[in-house]
């Protein structure tokens, strides 16, 4: 047995919509046009305003608004960014906050729709959005603001601001302001912005414990306008701010802050201080899942395989055949008897630990629930490897 995550079973590639993927590739297909038109400077400046600009549609919009709430804003104000937040051709608001809403309720778990712990890279970084899981939405977590109807009717036709945008640059640059302003910029933000699902769940640091794979990275952060500090995130959702300190650059905040001077925004929520310091108390899921991953961070296998190793031609191998023959835990009753050195000490697990979770109220608690996943896991290894090897039947 093993302690890492399922991957892609066939099921999940079998539920991909083929014909909905086909405006995603004429999108990208699009941008070789630009071997065919005369680029100019003005083109690419619209290329990168527009991604800046959308960007911050997506991650002041999308993100920290209608996803998670965590400032105040007029009604107009709340149409406008998710007009803006539309123009990226990556459906509508409603949609998208009540993807990422389930997201956070199942996050790295085998409900997440992208993770990538789970499903692997390339799923979560984009094919999930072509599933059928991934096209429809479960409206009743974004209530909230379904009761707008404008919205409900934004969302209705998520394709129109992205074409009205391609249009007005068309009319301001022509041909290859389309191509280079519109489309390669789209494509770029496409990829910058699902970078969040898919690299930071794997590159980076977690400096908090959160139950997941969310890590902090400063690369990410700069592309999306402060979203890489997304470990800070899954800490503390609803803060406006993803940079919790001074050095950790959240453009988005920056931006958002301005607007609040000329009250275009307001009630921007602040972490309080016991949350940035990693102060606040644990839950037991998270414990639970923090352990979890701790665990598997230890090949299940390589243990397993040290530890027959290790005990063959002695009396001790002979003993966990003999444990094998009754139960599960008589073997891994046995296995805490020998308190084996293959396995990993709690010192051992403590230290990764740390390594692992920076700022963490005890690491007690995790480590211990660590060590005893490990045990019943390479437990059930070596009963299956002693099963498949002698023919015992347990």
């Amino acid at each position: 047995m093993s302690t890492e995550p399922c991957r892609t079973s066939p099921s999940h590639e079998e539920d991909i919509i083929h014909p909905r993927v086909l405006p995603f590739i004429m999108v990208h297909f699009a941008c070789v046009a630009i071997f065919w038109v005369d680029v100019q400077p003005i083109d690419w400046i619209i290329c990168g305003a527009l991604y800046v600009i959308r960007m911050f549609g997506i991650t002041a919009g999308y993100h920290r608004y209608f996803s998670h709430r965590s400032y105040k804003t007029s009604r107009g104000f709340q149409f406008f960014l998710a007009f803006l937040g539309q123009t990226s051709a990556q459906r509508g608001a409603l949609w998208w906050a009540a993807k990422h809403r389930e997201h956070h309720k199942h996050s790295d778990t085998e409900l997440d729709i992208h993770s990538p712990v789970q499903r692997g890279f390339w799923y979560s970084h984009v094919i999930w959005i072509f599933s059928k899981r991934g096209r429809t939405a479960d409206y009743s977590t974004i209530k909230d603001f379904q009761k707008y109807p404008e919205l409900v009717w934004l969302d209705k036709w998520d394709r129109l601001p992205p074409f009205i945008l391609a249009v007005l640059v068309w009319m301001v640059a022509g041909w290859s302001g389309l191509i280079v302003g519109f489309f390669i910029s789209t494509v770029i933000l496409f990829h910058g912005t699902f970078t969040i699902n898919s690299l930071s769940h794997v590159i980076g640091k977690q400096s908090y414990i959160t139950g997941d794979n969310s890590r902090n990275n400063l690369l990410l952060a700069l592309i999306t306008l402060g979203e890489g500090w997304h470990n800070n995130h899954h800490h503390f959702p609803s803060a406006t701010p993803q940079g919790f300190h001074w050095w950790q650059i959240d453009v988005t905040y920056y931006i958002l802050k301005i607007l609040s001077l000329f009250k275009i925004v307001w009630d921007l929520r602040l972490p309080p201080a016991h949350v940035v310091e990693g102060k606040r108390r644990i839950s037991l899921t998270t414990i639970e899942n923090a352990a979890h991953q701790l665990a598997a961070s230890f090949s299940i296998e390589h243990i397993g395989k040290t530890v027959l190793q290790a005990w063959a031609h002695t009396p001790k191998l002979e003993e966990l055949r003999k444990r094998a023959r009754i139960s599960q835990a008589e073997v891994e009753a046995f296995l805490k008897e020998m308190k084996i050195l293959e396995l990993p000490s709690i010192v051992n697990l403590k230290h990764r630990a740390r390594k692992m979770f920076t700022h963490i109220p005890s690491l007690n608690p995790i480590v211990e629930r660590a060590n005893q996943i490990l045990v019943h896991a390479v437990s059930v290894w070596l009963i299956q490897k002693e099963v498949y090897d002698t023919g015992v039947r347990t």
